[in-house]
């Protein structure tokens, strides 16, 4: 105070206008910070609702958007809509979908809802609500209009009532998948079922079928003879093996050439039959080998080689006199199952758990055909 009284006046005026100007700046640095606070809180409370469009036909649809001005950072809590949900009654949502987390608008976040109605009228739809960091905050209010379609009542030939239901017409891509899988099925049950056969009759699954040549009966008396005279048996001492088999390839030949069994009978039965069929000359013949045959076999009989070869010419004449010139045919020789072929009991089990995938398979298949079948009849 001192100092103030012995001080000049120009002085002292000097000092008063820079306290007031301190105090400008201090009021100032306050107002604006002030006023930014209030500028963001503003915007981060701020919701807005749009329709587009206002006005539509029954049927058609409107989008509403809503925006949410605020910071990145800040946690948005959309409303939670359901298609199908009624807004106000007459307006239901279709669809709704919000912005990419972390993406935004221009404007800030958006949320879009798909609206509907049937119900020509004008509708007032209510403010939308949004949690912004845990704070409710509230849309604007909207209104949307519904128009009917106008309808000439003066005309009523014009209208007319319900169509009957109609038939579509074939189409092979409804009926391709059922056609095929029917032909699976069938082709299941078929080797299903050869499949049981099979394991009923206790038979392998691949069986071995040998494709032979048939000879003609003088075609295969002619090999054996061939065969005795390869195994020079007619000079042999065993004379009783020699006539056994001249005499059994005589017998099988007869056999199988007039159709009797030869092989049970005796020599005389056979000349018997022969009488009738065949030349006197070659019975005769045939006669001797039987009775000399006979007297080997059973009388220990013996022959001179002369008397062997002889009757081994006789043969070969009566089978050359009666024999009957064919085409050969072939025959199938069935297989004949070995006991390495009967099948063990792990193949059966193996071979039942098949037969039964096979069933439930082909069961599943079925249902299914059928209910594709039914679903396109009806």
């Amino acid at each position: 105070m001192k100092n103030e009284e012995f001080a000049p006046a120009h002085v002292l005026s000097l000092k008063r206008r820079l306290q007031e100007m301190n105090r400008m700046l201090l009021c100032a640095a306050f107002f604006i910070l002030h006023s930014s606070f209030f500028i963001s809180t503003s915007v981060a409370q701020s919701v807005k609702a749009v329709i587009d469009p206002i006005e539509m036909l029954i049927g058609e649809q409107a989008q509403v958007t809503l925006t949410v001005q605020g910071a990145e950072n800040d946690q948005i809590e959309w409303p939670q809509l359901k298609p199908r949900q009624m807004v106000v009654p007459g307006v239901e949502v279709i669809a709704s979908h919000t912005s990419i987390p972390g993406q935004t608008s221009s404007s800030g976040k958006v949320m879009t809802i798909t609206l509907t109605s049937f119900d020509g009228n004008l509708y007032h739809l209510p403010p939308f609500i949004v949690k912004v960091n845990g704070k409710e905050l509230k849309s604007n209010e909207l209104a949307m209009k519904v128009v009917e379609m106008e309808v000439d009542t003066t005309q009523m030939n014009a209208f007319f009532g319900p169509k009957d239901v109609q038939d579509n017409p074939f189409q092979w891509s409804d009926w391709n998948l059922p056609f095929w899988l029917s032909v699976f099925v069938l082709v299941l049950l078929a080797v299903g079922y050869w499949l049981y056969l099979r394991l009923r009759d206790n038979k392998p699954i691949i069986t071995h079928i040998k494709i032979v040549r048939r000879l003609l009966p003088h075609q295969k008396a002619m090999k054996e003879i061939e065969q005795i005279k390869a195994d020079k048996m007619v000079t042999s001492e065993n004379q009783k093996e020699y006539y056994t088999k001249l005499t059994d390839t005589i017998r099988k030949y007869i056999e199988e050439r007039y159709g009797f069994s030869a092989m049970e009978m005796t020599s005389s039965e056979i000349i018997e039959r022969l009488m009738s069929q065949g030349d006197q000359q070659s019975l005769d013949e045939l006669r001797q080998l039987f009775t000399t045959a006979d007297l080997v076999k059973f009388a220990k009989y013996s022959t001179m080689i002369n008397e062997n070869d002889s009757n081994l010419v006789n043969a070969i004449d009566f089978i050359n006199q009666t024999k009957l010139e064919n085409q050969p045919t072939e025959e199938v020789e069935k297989p004949v199952l070995s006991e390495a072929d009967q099948r063990s009991q792990k193949e059966r089990r193996v071979l039942k758990s098949v037969i039964w995938g096979i069933g439930i398979v082909t069961t599943l298949l079925f249902c299914y055909v059928v209910y594709s079948v039914w679903q396109l009849i009806s």
